[in-house]
């Protein structure tokens, strides 16, 4: 009995030891299982992920290639001949292209045949072409687009002449006058005596009256003037002529008189009365037409003269001149002296003084280098 009791018990044990064994078995089976599926989700992750990113690499790597791959549009060219508008070529003109930003902005300039070229134009943008030259009008033409390869030919491209704007100052009869008379008062004989009383231009302003007091001003004061009028006087003290003394009061007597004569004349035959009747004192060169004509018009300068109106006239201011000058002679040259043969003898003296200059300005003093006293240019 004991011995039955004895293996009950051990085989209870057995047993106990069996299912113990057994749920160590299910638990280490259970956690085994639980690793596996949590390896698999984790590898089923990892190659999601992997897929993912080989995914975009092939991707970048795609467009990459497309992008190298990619063709650049094939640029274009323009080219042209610039010429005027009558077909002449126009060597050196400035082609300028311009686009739509001042990158794209081009210039080059025309050769000796008037042609041109631009190269490496980006095509797929509106381009005007502005052409520019001395002396001409600048061109502009409308706005065109480029093809990728195109070889543009630009016509029209033909330019005018600039217009000139000219601004014209009309100088009036009195600014035209006071010209002139500037340029007689530089007008010397040999570039020493003056010449003042002559003009050369065939169509001649008419002197107002205050530029025929200022022309007699000017002769009658100027040093080579003075120096003739002295030797004037040093003349007639050599003839004894008026009956003045022959010392030094007789010269300065003489040089008195000289000096009122002709004062009086300049001041009364070429300004007072030119003034009051409109008359011009000035020797008219007139340098055409034949000889004789030529003799006739100096011959006749102390009788005939030009009108302010260009019209020509008696010459009453010239005899008008000499009669006054006798006049004051007759007032007070010595009694023996004096008379109306005094003042018919000095009007003489200035009609053939008158008639002399005529011939010597007409057919002597016609070149410039005498009038002026330097070359002619």
């Amino acid at each position: 009995m004991t011995n039955v009791q004895r293996t009950l018990t051990e085989l209870t044990e057995d047993r106990s030891h069996c299912k113990h064994d057994a749920s160590e078995r299910r638990a280490s089976r259970s956690r085994n299982f639980g690793g596996a599926v949590w390896s698999r989700r984790l590898a089923a992750k990892l190659s999601a992920m992997a897929c993912l990113t080989l995914a975009c690499l092939i991707s970048d790597a795609i467009a990459g290639a497309q992008q190298v791959l990619a063709p650049h549009p094939q640029p274009a060219t323009i080219a042209g001949t610039v010429e005027d508008v009558n077909g002449g070529v126009i060597p050196g003109a400035t082609v300028v292209l311009n686009g739509s930003t001042p990158d794209e902005r081009r210039s080059v300039s025309t050769g000796d045949n008037g042609f041109f070229q631009l190269l490496n134009i980006r095509p797929d943008v509106d381009y005007r072409v502005t052409v520019s030259a001395p002396d001409f009008a600048d061109w502009t033409s409308d706005a065109f687009a480029l093809m990728p390869g195109q070889y543009y030919l630009l016509t029209g491209a033909r330019l005018r002449l600039a217009v000139v704007q000219v601004t014209v100052v009309a100088l009036t009869s009195e600014q035209i006058a006071t010209q002139q008379v500037k340029i007689e008062e530089t007008q010397r004989v040999l570039g020493v005596v003056p010449n003042f009383y002559v003009v050369y231009d065939p169509r001649p302003a008419p002197l107002t009256a205050k530029l025929k007091f200022q022309l007699a001003a000017r002769a009658l004061t100027d040093p080579i003037s003075l120096a003739g009028f002295t030797i004037n006087a040093g003349i007639y003290q050599l003839a004894d002529y008026p009956d003045y003394h022959s010392n030094a009061e007789g010269f300065g007597q003489r040089l008195g008189s000289t000096f009122a004569g002709a004062y009086t004349n300049v001041l009364v035959g070429d300004a007072l009365l030119p003034s009051l009747l409109h008359q011009d004192p000035r020797f008219h060169y007139q340098g055409a037409g034949t000889t004789r004509s030529r003799v006739l018009h100096a011959l006749s300068n102390p009788f005939i003269i030009c009108g302010d109106n260009g019209q020509r006239e008696f010459n009453y201011s010239g005899i008008g001149g000499d009669l006054a000058s006798g006049a004051i002679a007759n007032a007070y040259y010595p009694s023996r002296n004096r008379g109306s043969y005094l003042v018919v003898h000095s009007a003489l003296i200035g009609i053939g003084g008158r008639m002399a200059n005529g011939l010597v300005q007409e057919f002597v003093l016609n070149r410039a280098a005498l009038r002026h006293g330097r070359k002619a240019d």
